[in-house]
């Protein structure tokens, strides 16, 4: 058993719908998880939006769009007047009566997590009805009642196995196993969700509880490219990447990927392969524990980045002062990217500015401080153990005409990390493309 993973444009319309039901029915019995529509869950968020203003009619504007738009894609997927049709109908009515009903409450965070469920469970009850509509044996798998997230918000996957397995034994004929990705349940039993991209974490975790044989997260690009190809000419996809590889590239800005979605897999050792739903006959990217290949694979960038220097008048190493610096951004739950010290200073990067304001007043107790915002981290990625002299200064060289803000290194065995100004981020790319492949 693999489990299979779509997006939202892998099911943005009825002609990619038709396209992905042929790919799965290729090799019966797997789980298949589904993001909502392209473009659903951006309408979703816009009517949580008009409610946390207050703006009713704003919010059933949308909800009306949202009919008009599902009743075309079952009219031209499902046609009418056939049982197929008219279950899909149901069930999307049954939705947006739902949605109509939670515009008359007061709105708060458990409706908007709510609100922001229904694309999923929308995508996954049309696609059921229209494989059944072709004659095969459907079992719709409700994340809602097996996906689960404890007090922490990390999975619980005792929780999410012994459902799964309960639920398989049901639907043991079954020839395709359906189920949304994204959505979940919090420790109370609320509906929530994995944060947006969090489908691809929803395959990882189901493909861990079954021991899937592989984990695929189908999109429309053709595997993990080793640059990003909107700004860099003539890149081409990684054939295979170690996980810790895939990890770093996916979280520092390789959009292709989840950053959450490697390490269950790699926890389980089970191989996850990024394919091209337009193009299915490409190999794609293979992401496994694969031993050191003594080579360079990708660069990545991520973006909104700021730097915070905090120079101390005491010496560094006085006690307690790295960790009352790393108490300040753990109580405003901060996390930080890189990290550089000196004698008398650190400096840190964040991609959360929403409280740093208040991170920068408390650091003041400690040394001054200076904010560089606009910043990217420039990420290269792979077998770059110290003992394999000479990629590090490959990747600093590449860089010789841009101001390098800081620089990481010796965290990972997989990464070297520097620090630029945004408006240089295109060029840093363009330059460690010409000299790393």
């Amino acid at each position: 058993m693999n489990v299979l993973k779509f997006g939202g444009t892998s099911v943005g319309s009825v002609e990619r719908m038709k396209h992905v039901a042929n790919l799965i029915l290729k090799d019966k019995g797997n789980i298949v998880v589904l993001s909502a529509m392209s473009g659903t869950t951006n309408q979703l968020d816009e009517i949580c939006q008009y409610l946390s203003k207050g703006n009713q009619p704003g919010a059933l504007e949308i909800i009306n769009a949202l009919r008009a738009k599902y009743d075309a894609v079952i009219l031209d997927l499902l046609g009418r007047d056939n049982r197929y049709a008219e279950e899909a109908v149901v069930a999307v009515s049954q939705i947006l009566a739902l949605l109509r009903t939670l515009t008359a409450h007061d709105f708060t965070q458990v409706e908007a997590k709510e609100i922001l469920a229904q694309g999923e469970l929308i995508s996954t009850n049309i696609f059921h009805q229209y494989l059944k509509s072709l004659g095969v044996k459907s079992a719709l798998l409700p994340a809602l009642e097996f996906m689960r997230i404890d007090a922490r918000c990390e999975p619980d996957m005792r929780f999410i196995t012994s459902r799964l397995e309960r639920l398989l034994e049901v639907y043991v004929d079954a020839e395709v196993y359906l189920t949304q990705g994204y959505i979940c349940r919090n420790h109370d039993g609320m509906i929530d969700n994995l944060r947006r991209g969090g489908s691809d974490y929803t395959a990882s975790l189901i493909g861990a509880a079954v021991q899937a044989g592989e984990i695929q997260i189908w999109t429309d690009i053709d595997g993990m490219h080793n640059n990003d190809p909107r700004y860099v000419e003539n890149t081409s996809p990684v054939s295979s990447l170690h996980f810790e590889e895939a990890a770093e590239l996916a979280y520092f800005g390789a959009k292709i990927l989840h950053p959450a979605c490697v390490l269950p897999a790699r926890i389980a050792n089970i191989p996850v392969r990024l394919l091209n739903t337009l193009e299915p006959d490409r190999p794609g990217t293979l992401i496994y524990d694969t031993p050191p290949s003594g080579t360079i694979k990708a660069v990545a960038a991520k973006d909104n980045i700021t730097a915070i220097k905090i120079k101390s008048g005491r010496t560094l190493l006085a006690y307690g002062f790295l960790s009352k610096v790393f108490e300040t951004f753990a109580r405003y739950h901060t996390s930080i990217d890189m990290i550089a010290t000196s004698e008398v200073g650190v400096t840190v990067t964040i991609d959360d500015t929403s409280h740093l304001a208040d991170i920068v007043d408390d650091l003041r107790c400690f040394g001054s401080v200076t904010v560089d915002p606009d910043m990217v981290i420039i990420c290269v990625v792979g077998d770059l153990e110290w003992h394999n002299s000479g990629f590090e200064a490959r990747a600093v060289t590449a860089l010789g005409d841009i101001p390098v803000r800081m620089i990481s290194y010796g965290g990972s065995n997989h990464n070297i990390s520097m620090l630029v100004s945004a408006a240089d981020k295109v060029k840093a790319l363009r330059y460690l493309s010409q000299h790393l492949f």
